[in-house]
């Protein structure tokens, strides 16, 4: 049995709290190895250590620190297959998937390297007689963050590729159910020349998550989850008076107009709902076909391909289009979610309850379901299923349909498909939500935009990587500045004229 450890101050170091987590392969439900939890001994030793490290490299000019980043994008494309294996063995998900996952987080890192541009401040000369004023951005010192297992590649640099790149010290708490590859990121960053201490790598539970908001060393806090660990997160540490950045849960609509290509929106609806077998904050969770005309061509063009997804482990091959849940207890609350559906009145018109993947029969696999005629006051319209669930709410006006999108709780992602620029335009200009695509199922924003949610998807002020970032981990200094001259009763600088 494998025993994981934690990474501090540039070295693996054992886990002394005597407590551990079970690493499982999702795919034959067994126990591949034992992670750490920490104790707030450990939490100290780690943070102490960033705290020595982090002023030497806030000293470093962006740009020297940005040529650490470009080494750290060299390294991941090197590390490519390992990185996806490690990832896809622990989480379940697809090579391809696992591939994109690292791939996306590696684009931050590259829009990182512009921190010399995205850190210059600010000048006005002569704001007054004789006085000149600038402003400095400067790192907030140790920072923290706190992130999911659905994406244990992306998120972690979504956090510490701007954190990192400012001049501050990041503390990484993984979540324990796939921690290899934060691991493997924190020696790839050293490889690439990071100073030891500045990356620390502090597996644990809700122990460990304390230990970070109650530490006055520790300046920020970022957090991807669920809502109620979102909103738990943000209220104490902002109450410990740290700056905070929470990521909560999500339920996504799709509104697909009677004048939508149905082909192009079943496959953007399947691929959007079933990848990585739905665990993911910005999966398409609900469609919304528009008029009972627009549903029925919609679900006849949904059920042949839901019913032909090709689910299975990694180990299968690139064909597969998505793998375990993460948990046992993942794939339990999803099929108690689904039997809810059912008694609530809604039509499963694909059922996957029945799906056993011979082999695999103590894996936390999960068919695919297609549920029709779901109400918003269903639980499985009401809750985050974080599964291979799609649930189709037929609205029988554009009105009505966005109306369901804007009146939920959560406002996370949301698109629109349709031919009609008009309503397009509408409803990104009227929606209650953060993200938005137009014929883009997931419409998550490339690295020099930002990533974030409205409601209670986010809370906080500020949003994940692009210009947010820099502005996240960094606070402004501004100086005012005046020098006496005595210059004056010297030498003659006028230019000499006649009298």
């Amino acid at each position: 049995m494998q025993e994981l450890s934690h990474y501090i101050n540039g070295a693996h170091v054992k886990g002394t709290s005597g407590r551990f987590a079970d690493v499982f392969n999702p795919a034959t439900g067994e126990v591949q190895a034992k992670v750490p939890l920490a104790n707030d001994a450990e939490m100290e030793q780690a943070i102490a250590a960033a705290q020595a490290a982090q002023p030497a490299w806030a000293a470093v000019n962006p740009q020297r620190r940005a040529r650490v980043m470009m080494k750290f994008v060299d390294l991941l494309n090197r590390d490519m297959d390992k990185l996806a294996e490690a990832l896809s063995r622990e989480h379940g998900k697809t090579i391809p998937d696992a591939k994109g996952d690292v791939v996306r987080g590696l684009e931050v890192v590259e829009f990182c390297i512009g921190a010399p541009h995205h850190l210059k401040g600010e000048f006005t000369d002569s704001a007054g007689p004789g006085i000149d004023m600038y402003s400095m951005k400067q790192p907030l010192g140790v920072t923290a963050g706190i992130t999911p297992f659905n994406f244990p590649a992306m998120i972690p640099m979504w956090m510490f590729a701007p954190a990192i790149v400012c001049g501050n010290a990041f503390i990484l708490k993984p979540s324990e159910r796939d921690p290899s590859v934060p691991l493997m990121l924190a020696e790839l960053l050293e490889e690439a020349g990071l100073p030891k201490g500045i990356l620390q790598v502090v597996n644990g539970d809700k122990a460990a998550v304390d230990a970070i908001l109650h530490n006055d060393v520790i300046q920020s806090v970022g957090f991807v989850g669920s809502t109620p660990i979102a909103e738990y997160i943000y209220a104490t540490g902002c109450a410990n008076g740290k700056r905070v950045q929470c990521f909560g849960g999500a339920k996504n609509h799709m509104i697909i107009m009677p004048d939508a290509d149905m082909d192009q929106a079943a496959d953007a609806l399947v691929g959007a709902g079933y990848g990585a077998a739905g665990e993911r904050c910005m999966a398409i969770s609900v469609a919304v076909p528009v008029g009972d005309e627009t549903a029925d061509r919609l679900i006849e063009k949904l059920i042949p391909r839901v019913e032909a997804l090709k689910v299975g482990p990694y180990t299968a091959g690139d064909d597969v289009d998505y793998g375990p849940v993460v948990t046992a207890a993942a794939k339990a609350n999803i099929e108690r979610l689904v039997q809810t559906g059912i008694d609530q009145g809604a039509k499963l018109v694909v059922d996957g309850r029945n799906f056993n993947l011979q082999g695999y029969e103590d894996g936390f696999f999960v068919g695919a379901h297609l549920f029709d005629n779901v109400t918003k006051d269903m639980d499985i319209y009401k809750h985050e299923i974080f599964g291979p669930v799609l649930s189709t709410v037929r609205a029988q006006s554009y009105e009505e349909a966005i109306g369901l999108a804007m009146d939920h709780e959560y406002g996370n992602g949301t698109a629109i498909f349709t031919r009609d620029g008009d309503a397009a335009r509408d409803f990104a200009n009227r929606i209650n939500i953060g993200m938005v695509g137009v014929n883009v199922p997931i419409p998550v924003p490339l690295a020099y935009h930002t990533f974030g949610g409205w409601k209670k998807s986010m809370f906080g002020d500020l949003n994940q990587h692009g210009p947010d970032s820099f502005k996240f981990y960094t606070r402004t200094k501004t100086v005012t500045s005046r020098w006496p001259s005595g210059i004056k009763e010297g030498g003659e600088f006028s230019i000499p004229v006649m009298e």
